[in-house]
């Protein structure tokens, strides 16, 4: 990754690296960290999140707070983590995470989940934004979704990043091919009215994809 950075021509300061410690290493975060730094061959991190609720949680983000007043981390988080594990979690860290990133789509849509994310002032970020793995031609197929892409001339992939940003929710699809990765970008020239997002609204199943 350093590497990589160094060699990409690209300012250090315009971008943004995410990674995350998982429950194996909650025992020892501080040795993980400095894994990760290593691993990545960076200064610094931009964002590491907890991977998901475990034993050692509490202790594992404190010493990432430590590590953002080391100048290590930047800014911290967390990923799957919701309404029941929140409330008992936030009154033990001081600081506020910065994101949340939990499994978001349109069958999987945690209406309760992200107004309470972001009614503590916290940036709500969907992985699986298409479905995920062994889903996403089912999503992508849908009836509803094909309609509305058909409508506004994009594609049903359009669509969904486009209701998630519409909801205030960031999304990370994850792509290789340039075309799609190009597309994905292209969502800010057409708006889904509101009889649209309600149909979406309408397809969901509470429906997860991962166990997390």
């Amino acid at each position: 990754m350093g590497e990589a950075v160094r060699n990409s021509g690209i300012p250090r300061e315009e971008i943004f690296v995410i990674t995350k410690l998982y429950p194996n290493q909650f025992s020892d975060p501080e040795a993980a960290i400095e894994e990760a730094l290593e691993k990545l061959d960076i200064s610094y991190i931009d964002m590491m999140l907890l991977h998901h609720p475990g034993a050692g949680d509490v202790d594992a983000y404190l010493a990432m707070e430590k590590a953002v007043e080391e100048g290590k981390i930047r800014s911290i988080g967390l990923s799957n983590w919701y309404v029941e594990e929140l409330e008992t979690f936030l009154p033990q860290v001081n600081i506020t995470p910065a994101l949340v990133q939990n499994e978001i789509h349109p069958y999987y849509q945690e209406n309760d989940v992200i107004p309470y994310i972001q009614g503590l002032g916290i940036v709500v970020q969907g992985w699986y934004p298409l479905g995920g793995r062994g889903y996403t031609a089912e999503l992508l197929g849908n009836e509803v979704i094909s309609e509305i892409a058909q409508a506004h001339g994009k594609s049903s992939a359009q669509v969904i990043l486009r209701w998630n940003l519409q909801k205030g929710v960031v999304v990370i699809p994850g792509s290789s091919n340039p075309d799609h990765i190009k597309e994905n970008t292209e969502l800010f020239d057409f708006e889904l009215t509101e009889e649209e997002m309600e149909r979406i609204h309408d397809l969901d199943r509470n429906e997860k994809h991962d166990w997390y």
